[in-house]
C-alpha cells in the first residue's frame, strides 16, 4: 500500500478521534489530530457557543495542510472539513488527498457531543455544523461510511478502501 494523506472528517460527534486513531495505528501513519491545532480565540469561541465562520477556519486549514504537507509519508489527520471550499484548501497542499466521511444523523450526533466529558465543543453547536456541512460525496477521493456501524468496521471499510486506491 501506498502511504497515503487521508482526512478522517465529518460532523462533531461523528468519531473522527476515534476511527483516526484506529486508522493510524493499523495502517502506521502518524495521526494529527486537528482541535490540537485550533488557535485559543476558535476553542473560546466554541466554548462559548458561538460557531466557527470561514475567517476563522482560514488560518486553522492551512496550517493542518502544511502538517499534512511535511508528512511526506503520509498522515491521517481529523478534521471536520465541512466544507468543499475547506477540503479543496487542504487538497492545494497535498493534491492526491483522501477523505473518510463519517456520515451520521443530527439526532446521533447530539447524543454524542451530549456525553462526552470534558470537550470544549458544546451540544448547541452540533446544528451548526449541520447546515454548514456540504456533503462530499461525489468529490475524487471520498468515502462515505456510516459513523454509527462498529468502530472496527469501519476502521477496516477505511483500510480496505486506502489499499484498494
Amino acid at each position: 500500500m501506498t502511504r497515503p494523506h487521508v482526512v478522517v472528517m465529518g460532523v462533531a460527534g461523528c468519531g473522527k478521534s476515534a476511527v483516526g486513531q484506529r486508522l493510524a495505528r493499523v495502517s502506521g501513519l502518524p495521526l494529527i489530530e486537528g482541535d490540537e491545532f485550533h488557535p485559543p480565540a476558535n476553542i473560546e469561541k466554541m466554548r462559548s457557543g458561538q460557531p466557527l465562520q470561514d475567517d476563522d477556519r482560514a488560518g486553522w486549514l492551512d496550517r493542518l495542510g502544511r502538517e499534512l504537507q511535511a508528512r511526506s509519508g503520509g498522515a491521517v489527520l481529523t478534521c471536520s472539513a465541512l466544507k468543499r471550499s475547506y477540503r479543496d484548501r487542504l487538497r492545494q497542499f497535498v493534491p492526491q488527498l483522501r477523505f473518510v466521511h463519517l456520515a451520521l444523523t443530527p439526532e446521533q450526533a447530539l447524543q454524542r457531543v451530549a456525553t462526552r466529558d470534558g470537550h470544549f465543543y458544546p451540544p448547541s453547536l452540533v446544528a451548526s455544523q449541520f447546515e454548514a456541512l456540504e456533503d462530499p460525496t461525489g468529490e475524487p477521493g471520498v468515502l462515505q461510511v456510516d459513523a454509527f456501524l462498529p468502530l472496527d468496521e469501519v476502521s477496516a471499510r477505511a483500510l480496505r478502501w486506502l489499499q484498494a486506491a
